[in-house]
């Protein structure tokens, strides 16, 4: 296979803005076979791919572009399988669970694996087989299928801590809500639940698209590792379920935090009720008596204090009639 060509880079002049740095493209080769790994390639890095390897021109506008969605394109004539596969991440830009694409190109002889974004599990699969020789002879001696296999199993098992994470935070609500903080937890429900649509928006078009890769990817595996793309097929599997499960959770928390929110607003609600029905005889009392109007014993010391005790008497009635009917 020839060389990669030359990526250009342009030169600082002065009194110009310096151009950013074209993408770099790392390989690596063993046994016959070519792993080749850039990020975010440009336009004209994706053409010399394209030309080198022997890519459609549509393929070109695919991979320079901003979002994709999952897909499965199968080049006979060519002889190479392109995927388009995407994965979370979480954004600390935006402060939310978004969606990295990873774009595929295998060949009988060649893997091109193009992120979107920096990928931790492609880049520690690369480094390892970059600084391990006899773990790339090993890998690399299986074919580009058995290659792709391990770089798609990495990057679903990295998928798992990121539901952990899910899991741990519902735990971590349903304690609060049941300490009585749930005003507090509100925001942290609506977030969680955020991140499950997010997710799911990620995972359910790729769960068709696994099974059209599974099918396709045949014709680039041995025989005895015809298996292997169903246990990839089985975590996407396994991701949705449990996406399924914690949406069922979080619906069911925030269903109940929003059962405690109301009672408590009842309660409150409840207790100014009382408070008012109280109050509103005592005021009727005080304002009859108020008038300015001749009554019997107006001005005398024992008049007040028959006032006094009909108005403790009403009250203690009031009150003892709302604890009987257990109003209080």
């Amino acid at each position: 296979m020839p060389s990669l060509p030359r990526i250009r880079r342009s030169r600082a002049r002065t009194g110009t803005p310096v151009a950013s740095p074209a993408p770099v493209v790392h390989e690596l080769a063993a046994s016959g076979l070519t792993w080749a790994n850039v990020v975010s390639p440009d336009v004209e890095t994706a053409q010399e791919l394209a030309e080198r390897f022997g890519w459609h021109p549509l393929d070109v506008e695919d991979i320079v572009s901003k979002r994709q969605r999952p897909k499965v394109d199968d080049y006979d004539d060519e002889g190479y399988l392109f995927a388009v596969l995407h994965f979370p991440f979480y954004d600390n830009q935006v402060q939310r669970l978004n969606a990295a694409e990873l774009d595929v190109f295998i060949g009988h002889d060649y893997v091109v694996t193009i992120p979107n974004r920096e990928l931790r599990p492609v880049n520690r699969l690369f480094t390892r087989c970059e600084e391990d020789e006899t773990f790339r002879e090993q890998l690399f001696a299986r074919g580009s299928g058995r290659l792709l296999y391990e770089i798609l199993d990495d990057l679903f098992d990295y998928c798992f801590p990121i539901l952990d994470k899910i899991a741990h935070k519902l735990d971590g609500i349903e304690d609060e809500m049941f300490e009585g903080r749930s005003q507090e937890v509100v925001r942290d429900i609506s977030n969680v639940k955020q991140e499950i649509i997010s997710y799911r928006k990620i995972i359910k078009p790729e769960r068709s698209t696994l099974r059209v890769l599974e099918r396709r990817v045949e014709a680039f595996l041995p025989e005895d590792l015809e298996d292997y793309f169903d246990d990839i097929v089985d975590s996407a599997e396994r991701i949705w379920d449990l996406l399924d499960n914690y949406k069922e959770v979080v619906d069911g928390l925030e269903s109940t935090n929003e059962s405690v929110l109301t009672h408590r607003q009842n309660d409150v609600l409840r207790l100014l009720t009382v408070f008012t029905v109280i109050v509103l005889p005592l005021t009727m009392l005080t304002g009859v008596f108020g008038m300015n109007v001749a009554f019997p014993g107006e001005g005398t010391r024992e008049a007040f204090w028959v006032i006094a005790a009909v108005l403790l008497a009403v009250l203690v009635g009031m009150v003892g009639f709302f604890r009987w009917r257990r109003w209080l």
